[in-house]
């Protein structure tokens, strides 16, 4: 039997399992409830929501790149109703943001008046240049960082004397924070240390931002009957449905929703327990997976 025979032979007989288990995966879905599941499960699930929140890791490229797949997916089904959500354009910018989709700014203009993500080019160009070339309004959600710092370092009481203007780009100042909520208690542990006050002062910084993104996820300018709005935001702004959600449902508590998540695990085969309810789909990838920045 000569040598090429032999080895043909071999790989018939080598039971498949093995093979299969030499695979590196760059991702796995899995369910709430850890249960693998594929992107197009997930697709189908988006089908007659009214919002589906995206939660990414900032420099996750298998992230990015689902977003923009399931961006083209939920066009297929929805066309001009999709509107997208970016946490990473601040409400001042919304107006830039839509001249540039409506063709009144060139590339240049757009890119040289926006505070742009470093890691833009690469993960969030795809999407805007996606909305572009098919008439998709898409909102910049956040609360400017500057203001969210200032809260931080001073208090509610600093956002007193603000212009009616900026006022009006950002949640209203008295809104209300559920300190109850996992998510908060633990933005609250990491800030501990700098005392109850500062701890709480991040708590309230987080919550501002995740008010303010609910807040223009409901209400902008392309909403209108039948829109279906996908928003992308760092995965602790929706994950175990707080966060933006909790903000979103004291306004509209029968908004049918889903929620994605990401996370890291050094294995993927099976998620780890503590991320079980942490979305309605996880995206696992390999913490050792490339970052875009």
């Amino acid at each position: 039997m000569n040598l090429i025979r032999f080895i043909l032979i071999t790989l018939c007989l080598f039971p498949a399992n093995m093979l299969h288990s030499q695979d590196m995966p760059a991702y796995v879905i899995y369910t709430a409830k850890g249960k693998k599941t594929t992107f197009e499960k997930m697709t189908e699930a988006s089908e007659h929501k009214e919002l589906i929140l995206f939660g990414e890791f900032h420099d996750n490229p298998i992230a990015h790149w689902l977003q923009l797949e399931l961006t083209k997916e939920m066009y297929e089904e929805v066309g001009s109703n999709l509107q997208l959500g970016f946490e990473m354009f601040e409400q001042d910018q919304q107006e830039l943001l839509s001249q540039y989709l409506m063709g009144n700014l060139t590339e240049k203009q757009f890119k040289d008046t926006m505070r742009l993500w470093p890691n833009y080019e690469t993960d969030y160009a795809p999407l805007v240049e996606f909305a572009k070339t098919n008439t998709l309004f898409c909102v910049a959600s956040n609360v400017q960082r500057k203001y969210a710092s200032l809260l931080f370092k001073k208090g509610r009481k600093s956002l007193d004397t603000l212009s009616l203007t900026i006022k009006s780009q950002m949640a209203p100042i008295d809104f209300i924070v559920d300190t109850t909520l996992s998510q908060y208690r633990e933005v609250f542990t990491m800030g501990g240390h700098m005392g109850v006050n500062m701890g709480m002062n991040m708590v309230e910084s987080q919550a501002f931002k995740d008010a303010t993104m609910a807040q223009f996820i409901l209400s902008n300018p392309g909403r209108k009957e039948g829109s279906v709005h996908l928003h992308f935001n760092g995965a602790f702004h929706s994950d175990f449905h707080q966060g933006i959600l909790w903000y979103v449902q004291q306004k509209q508590p029968d908004i049918k929703v889903l929620t994605i998540s990401t996370v890291t695990q050094s294995d993927v085969r099976k998620l780890d327990k503590e991320h079980y309810g942490r979305a309605d789909f996880i995206i696992c990838v390999p913490d050792s997976m490339t970052k875009t920045h």
